[in-house]
């Protein structure tokens, strides 16, 4: 087993039982799956939340993990989620001001179209007046979002932030390295 440290974040190498700070994953007869720990401050940056893949190189379905326990995949994958029980590469989420999140969605590529600003947690985008179930482009003010695929949290998960792209997502492409259409209908900001 060998990590590979990236100017993104840390990288495993091969699938295998692993275990580094803050991140201690185990898989055995009594115990299967991962508990996120509060990483402890290293000057100014402390990273409580991170986006894991499920392939090297930061490439395939992100994953949210907040500080918790995730005994197994269903709870890294929520649930109608995409299904993965290995997470091969990891990066911190970056959010330097979580206080006051604010993320605009636009019906249209390159932030054209109707737009819907928030400010909060929406379980549902279409029940509180999202027209469509896609979003074209997103523009994050600040704070890190979740973005997913179905209303309640559940499908394939977006990890947006403010200080990745700078903010900018000009077309749903530019999501995550999974994303084949635009269909967004739930958000949420990240925990901190």
């Amino acid at each position: 087993m060998q990590w590979v440290h990236q100017e993104r974040g840390l990288a495993l190498e091969k699938k295998t039982n692993f275990s580094v700070f803050p991140i201690t994953a185990s898989k055995g007869e009594r115990e299967e799956g991962m508990r996120l720990k509060q990483m402890p401050p290293q000057g100014p940056l402390s990273f409580p939340s991170w986006v894991a893949f499920e392939y090297p190189d930061f490439q395939g379905q992100q994953f949210i993990l907040e500080k918790g326990d995730y005994p197994r995949w269903s709870a890294w994958s929520g649930s109608g989620g995409h299904h993965s029980d290995q997470l091969l590469s990891f990066r911190p989420v970056l959010c330097t001001n979580h206080g006051d999140s604010h993320v605009t969605l636009f019906e249209a590529d390159n932030f054209q179209g109707s737009k819907f600003e928030l400010t909060d947690d929406y379980p549902s985008l279409p029940s509180m007046g999202w027209a469509s179930k896609d979003v074209g482009s997103i523009k994050v003010s600040s704070g890190a979002w979740v973005a997913y695929q179905y209303p309640g949290y559940r499908g394939y998960q977006y990890v947006l932030e403010r200080d990745r792209r700078s903010g900018e997502f000009r077309t749903y492409s530019e999501f995550g390295t999974q994303a084949h259409t635009g269909q967004l209908q739930s958000i949420r900001r990240v925990q901190h």
